[in-house]
């Protein structure tokens, strides 16, 4: 069958699913944090305006990433550094007000787990969802019948039920162009690559306080959870403080499957403010999952930083090589996927999971937000369909097709979009729809 077809078959099967499982009264849950993120409507010109009131004299090619922006200076070479090298990344506000005066925002939602959970909800997706930032903001945002937290009573409820405990947490979110041009005195820059930097002003997520009716509800009702995502410590700077998270999400994992064997453990993979703090928490989690995810960045820094195994994220055999590496060394039950801009790809063993319709899903469903703008509807999901393969994603499927990696590997390209409309949440918006094959 042709990968086409088998697209149109995995949005047909995607709808038949949703159904199901609302049948069913089955949910994700989604875990573990929320912020507020104020999304920024970016203008080159606008930063070439900031270049030249506040940077006379300075090269663009020698401006840095601060470590903690506290002045102009730092904001704007931390947002010209992302730019012109065309990469995503996050980067820490000592100054909120800073950021908030020096371009124009508007409120959206900030979190894997959550964005995921909107992403299934605009299609009728059912979704349990774990708050840190409880504000009114936030939960406005995540008012929908298809979004539930467990009340303080032990029933489910909706966010607008949710009496708020923690202290808000803001995230500015920077979303630059591919083709746009930085000028500051002659010197100009093309932006290479549609991404985004997240610019954040920590407060709840440097200590993510667990919700205890949230886990109580998953265990007591583990046959109705059919995967339980862990994500979102990588704001956590403390290790003591990671070290009982990570303990209490063990004994959690471990009441869970003990109540639904089926159930999927599924690890979001995140950029991480510090390197050990991101050894600590997936070598610790690692062991207890059954799909670790993560893009090609993640995939990188992990294989390189931390184990220092040279990898080639552009050649798909490398990438393979790298993952059968991590497999080994954590001991992950079922096996890794990999999210790119060109292909999705699953290298390990599934069992008895679609997990080729998951990674459809899931691209169908980034691709839309991509396009859009915003989470897709079915309708526009189903535009998606009428999408260009990616060439580099489907030249890597032709080059696993009879390849010794072929039968540890499933790789789906993407409906591939050179200037996106959005890139903030296609990951979140990816990981969603790959929920719906379990």
């Amino acid at each position: 069958m042709s990968i086409e077809k088998k697209f149109q078959r995995a949005y047909q099967s995607l709808e038949s699913c949703i159904e199901r499982r609302s049948r069913e009264n089955k949910y994700t849950a989604m875990g573990y944090t929320s912020n507020l993120d104020l999304l920024c409507d970016f203008r080159v010109e606008r930063l070439n305006e900031l270049l030249a009131e506040h940077m006379s004299g300075r090269k663009l090619s020698e401006m840095k990433i601060a470590k903690n922006i506290r002045t102009m200076e730092e904001l704007l070479e931390t947002v010209v550094y992302y730019c012109m090298h065309g990469i995503g990344g996050e980067a820490d506000v000592e100054d909120a007000e800073l950021v908030r005066t020096s371009f124009p925002f508007k409120n959206g939602m900030g979190g894997t787990a959550v964005q995921a959970a909107l992403a299934l909800a605009e299609i009728g997706g059912e979704a349990l969802v774990h708050l840190t930032d409880d504000s009114e903001e936030v939960c406005e945002l995540l008012k929908s019948p298809y979004i539930h937290v467990a009340l303080e009573d032990g029933r489910l409820g909706h966010t607008d039920e949710v009496v708020s405990r923690n202290p808000q947490e803001i995230h500015f979110i920077v979303q630059f162009k591919k083709g746009d041009v930085i000028r500051l005195e002659g010197q100009t820059a093309e932006i290479p690559c549609s991404n985004r930097v997240i610019l954040t002003k920590n407060t709840v997520n440097e200590y993510v306080p667990f919700w205890d009716p949230y886990f109580r509800w998953i265990e007591q009702n583990a046959e109705r959870v059919s995967s339980n995502v862990l994500s979102s410590f990588n704001s956590i700077l403390d290790t003591e403080v990671l070290k009982e998270r990570l303990e209490y999400v063990k004994r959690h994992v471990r009441v869970y499957r003990q109540n639904n064997p089926e159930g999927i453990v599924y690890f979001e993979d995140a950029h991480y403010h510090d390197a050990d703090v991101r050894r600590l928490c997936v070598e610790t989690l690692s062991p207890w999952v059954d799909i670790l995810s993560m893009n090609e960045e993640e995939l990188q820094y992990t294989l390189k930083e931390m184990y220092d195994y040279e990898v080639d994220i552009n050649d798909i055999y490398s990438c393979v090589e790298g993952v059968e590496f991590l497999l080994q060394r954590f001991g992950i039950r079922k096996g890794i996927i990999v999210h790119t801009k060109d292909y999705a790809m699953f290298v390990g063993d599934p069992g008895n999971i679609d997990i080729e319709s998951g990674l459809m899903y899931g691209t169908l469903m980034a691709t839309a937000k991509a396009a859009n703008g915003d989470y897709g509807s079915r309708e526009q999901i189903q535009e998606v369909l009428k999408f260009d393969m990616s060439d580099k994603g489907m030249w890597n499927l032709r080059r696993l097709e009879g390849s010794p990696y072929e039968k540890r590997v499933v790789l789906v390209p993407t409906k591939y979009i050179d200037k996106p409309k959005y890139t903030i949440g296609l990951g979140d918006s990816f990981t969603g729809g790959v929920q719906m094959c379990f």
